[in-house]
């Protein structure tokens, strides 16, 4: 019997060090110092700044940081250095990749957090690599919580604003773990009442009992991918871009002025809950575009991984694209005068430009021309309420969590030099034949 809760799966693709070639800079650095300069671990990773966005600012790649602080006197920093593409290094270290080839033969709980900060690509990606080998359904199970990374095993209440109604983190240990495990630990423990999948569906604030992943709901419904387009007028709509509407929206992207990825001064004393920050800071930027559709009459449930199909541009020949799906509250939230025009991250994730075509062989952009960028974002189960809208931001850094995208191709973005940075026109396109869309897993009833 297993119980891997909040696994690092896939360093490059999803969890600690990279997120679809993206370095996760914010983090990684000090944590790996921390681990790995001492066998005692009795050195510890220096701040020089009281916001760190100044200090990776200052040094300009996330490489030369690390050679500030001699960091490539550790060997597995200088693995990252060597390797930052998805080569042979990262795919053989990839455990589902591992999993899927080994016969199932425990029954294993895998326990994911829907907002973890730390490891959200790893669960799914085992669930989807072992669950096809449970042939009688009764050995892979899956349970979804509200949580950052770990916070199963804590209070479960509230993750910064966001108030769940009742502590689910004690609901999982009492309902859900403790029965799992007595009955495989316990001699003559009954058996658990588990079903396949076990999710908690945020913004109704429920548990809910799926037969499988995504289900979306006990029975009697469906999970489609529905394409929620840009629009002209920086508008979402599940309506098509008609003729005649403006073809894209543009902003220029800074590398000199990277977006911030949270409030500043970042100094990381509130890290775990950093995903539900509010957004609005970084709507109001001239650097970033968020496009917002009407109000909703009726609710919208999403059960899966959003998939992002975006038609864009740079007059760059290397760019990031951040894409975060948004629930904005209403302009008033009874009970929550805070919470009026809140902006909630429900999905959102980074792309590395240069990989577009191939994981393992960068290649630089053709300048100026439309080029589709798909890739998934992290599982959600979330219902959009009535009166909220469905927000989607994009742009182009997301600092300093990713190192700088210098914007010119460079063979290692880790020693990019000062004169690499350079602005970059960014366009996003929404017309007939050039539309950008979002295909949400939307959970629809006969």
């Amino acid at each position: 019997m297993s119980v891997p809760m909040n696994p690092m799966v896939d360093g490059w693709m999803g969890d600690d060090w990279f997120h679809n070639g993206a370095f996760r800079q914010g983090g990684s650095l000090s944590y790996i110092y921390d681990q790995e300069a001492t066998r005692a671990n009795e050195i510890r990773w220096w701040t020089s700044h009281f916001d760190e966005y100044d200090m990776y600012m200052q040094a300009g790649s996330a490489g030369e940081l690390g050679r500030r602080r001699g960091l490539e006197r550790v060997g597995f920093w200088r693995k990252i250095l060597e390797h930052p593409s998805y080569d042979a290094f990262w795919q053989d270290q990839a455990v589902d990749k591992i999993l899927a080839a080994q016969p199932l033969k425990v029954p294993v709980m895998l326990v994911h957090s829907l907002w973890d900060q730390e490891d959200i690509y790893g669960d799914i990606a085992v669930y989807k690599a072992i669950k096809p080998k449970d042939t009688n359904n009764d050995k892979v199970f899956l349970v979804m919580g509200p949580w950052h990374h770990g916070q199963e095993i804590r209070d479960g209440s509230a993750l910064g604003a966001i108030r769940f109604d009742s502590d689910t983190a004690l609901y999982f240990r009492r309902e859900i773990l403790r029965p799992f495990l007595d009955q495989y630990l316990k001699d003559g423990a009954p058996k658990a009442d588990m079903p396949p999948v076990v999710a908690f569906e945020t913004g109704t604030n429920a548990w809910l009992r799926l037969p499988s992943w995504p289900a979306g709901c006990a029975s009697g419904c469906a999970v489609r991918a529905t394409p929620l387009y840009f629009n002209a007028g920086l508008k979402m709509s599940f309506n098509a871009p008609a003729s005649g509407d403006a073809a894209y929206e543009e902003y220029v992207s800074d590398p000199a002025k990277p977006v911030p990825y949270r409030a500043r001064p970042i100094d990381g004393t509130s890290w775990s809950r950093w995903l539900v920050d509010d957004q609005r800071e970084a709507s109001g930027r001239p650097d970033v575009v968020a496009f917002v559709s009407d109000a909703l009459s009726t609710p919208v449930k999403i059960s899966g991984q959003p998939i992002v199909n975006l038609l864009a541009s740079t007059s760059g020949t290397d760019s990031d694209w951040v894409v975060k799906v948004i629930d904005l509250y209403p302009d008033e939230v009874a009970g929550q005068p805070a919470m009026g025009g809140y902006q909630l991250m429900v999905s959102a994730d980074i792309l590395r430009g240069r990989y577009r075509e191939s994981l393992e062989t960068p290649k630089p952009l053709a300048s100026n021309q439309p080029l589709l960028y798909r890739w998934s974002l992290p599982t959600a189960n979330h219902v959009f309420l009535k009166g909220h809208r469905i927000m989607v931001q994009v742009q182009s850094s997301w600092f300093p969590l990713y190192d700088r995208n210098p914007q010119t191709f460079v063979p290692n973005i880790f020693w990019a030099k000062p004169g690499d940075y350079k602005k970059a026109v960014q366009r996003i396109y929404h017309a007939p034949g050039q539309a950008s869309f979002i295909e949400l897993p939307l959970v629809t009833t006969p």
